[in-house]
């Protein structure tokens, strides 16, 4: 987060709502707010090539999906800063080099940390994997529920959004990506 943006500024905006920033309850929001933000907005300090650092050992003969599942997304629409939150499913066909499985969740959450739309979030992900792993394929389906459309607009709780991205022969190849998306459907 950008450190021109100080807590006088959230003292500002809270004044713009209506409210006291000196009233008991208000007084360390500032604080809170800042160390907040530089939290959900930390992906812009990761680097996906630095996350996926590979194993060119035990991977060799292994030509079969790895997928994770249920991996926690928690994110921020750039059009009303509002929270998204759901789960995502990684999977790739290695080529000869594999990943530590963390690195999936660590992939997904460098780039949820970031003011998104889900639809880019989906393809950074199978984008950076496929660049930085160089896979056969990558699989990438993510589950969410938008506060902008539960708690303003339309307002319908419970609503998911669900995109997907596959690349490399999960496009291609109809069984791979039966099997892909199968899984994806799967509740751990």
């Amino acid at each position: 987060m950008n450190d021109d943006f100080t807590e006088k500024d959230w003292q500002r905006l809270l004044r713009h709502l209506g409210e006291d920033p000196e009233r008991q309850g208000l007084r360390d929001t500032p604080a809170r707010v800042e160390k907040a933000w530089r939290h959900w907005t930390s992906g812009y300090g990761k680097d996906p090539a630095e996350i996926l650092k590979v194993f060119e050992d035990g991977a060799e003969k292994y030509n079969e999906l790895i997928v994770v599942r249920g991996i926690p997304v928690y994110s921020h629409c750039e059009h009303h800063l509002a929270p998204f939150f759901g789960t995502a499913t990684v999977g790739y066909t290695p080529n000869g080099r594999i990943v530590g499985l963390s690195k999936l969740t660590r992939l997904v959450d460098c780039f949820a940390k970031r003011l998104q739309v889900q639809e880019r979030l989906t393809i950074q992900v199978a984008e950076a994997l496929m660049e930085h792993v160089q896979p056969l394929s990558v699989g990438v389906v993510i589950h969410c529920r938008h506060m902008c459309m539960e708690s303003r607009g339309i307002q319908t709780p419970g609503e998911e959004t669900v995109t997907s991205a596959l690349l490399g022969e999960m496009r291609t190849n109809l069984g791979l990506r039966t099997e892909f998306l199968s899984l994806a459907r799967e509740k751990p």
